[in-house]
This record gives C-alpha cells, structure tokens and sequence, in this order.
C-alpha cells in the first residue's frame, strides 16, 4: 500500500478564516470545477519553461498527466488555459515524507495545547497548505495515538486528508507510544485499529518503548498482516538496535523507513560505516531531517544524519522537513527546498543530489510513481523562478505548484532597489511591479 492510497469524497469544505499563505496572498482561485475528475481532464500548457538540462520547452498536461514536451512554441493549446513559465525553471515537485500535522503550529500558543478534533484537523490542513505553497503535492504526516487522546487526532488528520483532496495528497501514519507488556496491550489495540480507520502506514518509536526489539516484532507483524508500510522515529546512536532492526526488518514489503538517524553521525566511523551497510543490504531507507530533530525524539544533539555515508553504502535517502513550528522546532518552515539547500551547503551533496532527495528519493520512500518532466509522467510539478538548481536552492522565492495537472499555488515574490547608479550598473536581477507603486 502506498501513500497515494484511493480516497472517499470530500465533504464540503469549510470556509477559512480570509487569511492568505506565507507571503500575504490570498487564495489561489482556480477556473472551473476544482474537483480533480473535472481538473484532470482538462489540457494546460507550461509555455517556455526550461529544464535542469538547459533547454526552454512547452510542456501540455491533461489527465493529470504530462501529455508531450516540446520545443517552445511547437505546443497547442487553448489561449485560457496557458501558464507563461518564462525565467521558471521546472522540476519534478517534491514531496514531504516527514512531517507531524498533528502539533503543528503550536509553538505560539498559550497554555496546554488542544487536540480536540477541530483544532487538529485545522493544524494539519493549514500545514499542508503551507507546504504545498512551498512545492510539497504529497505529504507524509506522522500522528500520535494513544494516552488521553485515544485514536482523535488520526481521524481528525484523515478528515483533513479528505478535505485537501484535488489540492494535496495527506497520508496518515499511526505512532503508538508503547507496543510491548501490559501498558503496549492498548496500544497494540488501538494501532490496529487506526490501520482499520485509514492510516496507510505504521510508524512509532522504538527508542522509547522498554522493549524496542518487541515494538518492532509488533509493528512488522501487523504491517505484514495489512500490507502496511513501516515509518520509524530513531535516533539511530544505537549500533546493536540497527543491526536488529536491519535484520528484522529485511523482509518487509512495501518497505521500512527510518528517521531521523542523527545518532549515526555521533557514532565511531567504523560503527557507522557497518550499520550503513547493513541498513543498505536489508533496503531499509532513511529520512533525514536537515532542519532539526522532531518532538517526537528527545534533543540529544542536532545533528543531521550522515547523508554521505549512508548514500556510498547504497541506503536510498530522502529528506524531510520534520518539525512545523512546535516544540521540535518553534521556527520550523516546512519548505523541502530549504531541507535541500542545507543538503547541499552542509551536507556535502551537489545541488542536484540534494534535490533529488526531496522529490524522487522522496517520492519513492512514501511508495509514489516517479515523475520525470516527460510524457507519460504524473503532473506532480514544481516550477521556480531561476535558471539553474543551485539558483533555485539559493534564492527560491516565487514558485508555481502543480498538483495531477492543475496549478494549485503560487508564490510571487517582488524584489526592487532604489534608483541609484550602482544598481543600474551591475545590473542586478530584480522584478518589477506591474504597475506603478504609490
């Protein structure tokens, strides 16, 4: 089972509150019927838009697919239904493997935080609204389940889910605290039970139970049982803890996925080196979150994982965003390209490595088909303004964001100076307004 699992129809959406998205615009008003049966199948052409190879292309979607790429101008279509892409660079849209919708957000609020059904379902739609402005068509949302709040937050998140539907494609994965003696029994319970609601993928972390070993026999046992795939919080600091779950986990099909793995940069080389090989041999993948650790792990140290390494052993790694502004990281952004750029200016990977880490490695950790810029790929894109990765990585300010072959966000960002002569001189980029300031 993959994250792109088949969905109910939405209900009818409730009316926010007017506010826009990160940057001060409002919402995005699409043509038409915004339902994605009606939005797939009609045709859109990206017109000059230029590809990480260098050239300058039209590219026309329908179906929610990428129909044909052509050289620029030797597309057709319909005069309304045409995006001038321009000074755009396009690429394959990144996807948010590692994200927690449930607390999101609540890092500025006073007092306990609430997890009634509303305030949740609110925090995980306005999160992903703020990631797909930033790129993200897919996200992954770790929930918590258990304690007090019982089995609440994973229906208010799938609600959400629901909701998003034609705009964003939400996955919900199930974290029991405890799996193993008699405290994990309701935890087991109600693991079970969230797989029956909706959740697609079981999660947890075995660090914090008193048997980790016995969490895990747990979780890939019933991830087995319903054809789940597995998406594990560890630290990874731990040597003997890898080594078991490499072993046990081998066998697992769709797949096991493990985070952050900021421990394995405090390991000795030689310790580090063989659990990536036995990660790697067992193709267990790991999500790195370039940007800090989440709640769900205590601080031991913001170390991101090492990418390197663990890519010469031949683990498959992608990278997450991880915390959205609440107690893992009250300033978290949960922009893939920022988890990208930190990647690449310190992570030791080449612009184009990094980020492949946020879309196809990405993608292929939460079970989504690849996208490439050519026909017969998803029209899952991401187009930014500038010419190269690197530029993009650097200054990625306005961005245009296509979800099943409908542009779903957009990002305009205006930068001005003064009239001044060192300006004019240098010839700094910079776009103009349309029309006069005040």
């Amino acid at each position: 089972m993959s994250d792109s699992q088949p969905q109910q129809p939405p209900p009818s959406p409730r009316r926010g509150n007017g506010r826009g998205t990160e940057g001060g615009h409002g919402p995005l008003r699409p043509t038409g019927n915004a339902h994605p049966a009606a939005s797939e199948a009609t045709t859109l052409l990206l017109a000059g838009a230029r590809l990480t190879d260098g050239r300058t292309v039209d590219v026309r979607l329908s179906g929610g697919r990428i129909q044909a790429v052509g050289t620029a101008g030797s597309l057709r279509t319909p005069a309304l239904s045409r995006v001038d892409l321009s000074g755009y660079l396009l690429l394959p849209a990144p996807a948010e493997p590692h994200a927690h919708g449930d607390t999101a957000l609540t890092a500025d609020g006073e007092g306990p935080v609430s997890y009634t059904a509303d305030e949740v379902q609110r925090r995980a739609t306005e999160a992903v609204l703020l990631q797909l402005g930033h790129g993200a068509t897919a996200v992954r949302s770790h929930v918590r389940i258990g304690d007090v709040h019982g089995l609440g937050p994973v229906e208010a998140v799938l609600q959400a889910r629901r909701s998003l539907r034609g705009l964003a494609d939400l996955t919900a994965v199930a974290v029991p605290r405890l799996l193993t003696g008699v405290a994990g029994a309701d935890g087991l319970a109600m693991l079970r039970d969230a797989v029956k609601m909706g959740a697609s993928v079981i999660g947890g972390c075995p660090d914090l139970d008193p048997d980790p070993a016995g969490f895990l026999e747990a979780v890939l046992e019933l991830a087995a049982e319903h054809g789940c795939p597995v998406d594990l919080h560890t630290d990874g600091d731990d040597p003997g803890r890898l080594s078991r779950l490499a072993a046990m986990a081998g066998g697992l099909r769709p797949g096991v996925s493990i985070g952050p793995c900021g421990g394995l940069s405090r390991l000795p080389l030689d310790a580090a080196t063989r659990a990536a090989d036995q990660l790697a041999a067992a193709g267990v993948r790991v999500t790195c979150l370039p940007q800090g650790d989440c709640a769900a792990l205590e601080r031991r140290g913001l170390r991101t994982a090492p990418v390197r390494l663990l890519r010469a052993a031949g683990v498959r790694v992608a990278a997450g965003s991880g915390a959205l502004r609440d107690a893992g990281n009250p300033v978290g952004r949960g922009d893939p390209l920022e988890a990208a750029y930190l990647l690449a200016s310190q992570g030791g990977l080449r612009p184009a490595e990094a980020y492949g880490a946020i879309s196809t490695a990405a993608r292929e950790a939460m079970g989504l088909p690849e996208v490439r810029v050519e026909a017969g790929f998803p029209a899952e894109l991401l187009a930014v303004r500038g010419d190269r990765i690197s530029g993009v990585l650097s200054l990625a300010y306005s961005r245009i964001v296509i979800h099943r072959g409908r542009v779903v966000a957009r990002t305009s960002a205006v930068r001005e100076y003064c009239d001044s002569a060192v300006a004019v001189a240098l010839d700094l980029p910079r776009q103009g307004r349309m029309e006069p300031g005040p």
